[in-house]
């Protein structure tokens, strides 16, 4: 008996630190990395980001948010355009919601004329370059319970270090 209680004084402090690193990687924070090119030119392939898993369970999710989606193989990153509810539209690469003039200031504005409605409870994302991304275009709306969280930390490469919106 006193044999196991030293194992235990003696790893216990290391098995617990094991047990909460992947704790809080699993369900707080988590790094990701940017695969392909459909964000630039806000992001980079192969940049490493936080993401913040937990943020969503307690903030709501805004448009313009760059996010990460589940989308069965991969995980997607992209930016929130719509909404639950709303009527999204492009004309003339110009984004409308619910018949509103919005302003972007970010990535590529070259996008194929469209229109959707948003569903309750769902959100439609688009990569910032738009003629190289498959989004909510192709895929449809995602589900609030498919976005896995937030993510605007670029953490390396260290000269692209910093929050990017």
């Amino acid at each position: 008996m006193d044999k196991i209680k030293s194992i235990i004084k003696e790893y216990g402090p290391y098995v617990i630190t094991i047990i909460l690193v992947l704790l809080v990687k699993k369900f707080v924070v988590s790094p990701i990395k940017v695969n392909g090119t459909s964000m630039m030119t806000t992001l980079h392939d192969g940049d490493i980001m936080i993401l913040n898993i937990i943020g969503y369970r307690f903030e709501k999710i805004n448009r313009f948010d760059i996010v990460v989606v589940d989308e069965g193989n991969e995980y997607l990153i992209k930016r929130v355009i719509g909404l639950p509810g709303e009527e999204i539209e492009y004309k003339d690469n110009q984004l409308y919601v619910n018949g509103k003039k919005i302003r972007e200031n970010y990535g590529s504005q070259e996008t194929e004329d469209f229109k959707v409605k948003v569903k309750k409870n769902s959100y439609f994302v688009l990569g910032d370059n738009r003629t190289n991304s498959l989004d909510s275009r192709y895929f449809g709306a995602f589900q609030k319970n498919r976005i896995i969280g937030k993510t605007s930390l670029i953490i390396f490469p260290f000269n692209r270090f910093g929050e990017k919106k």
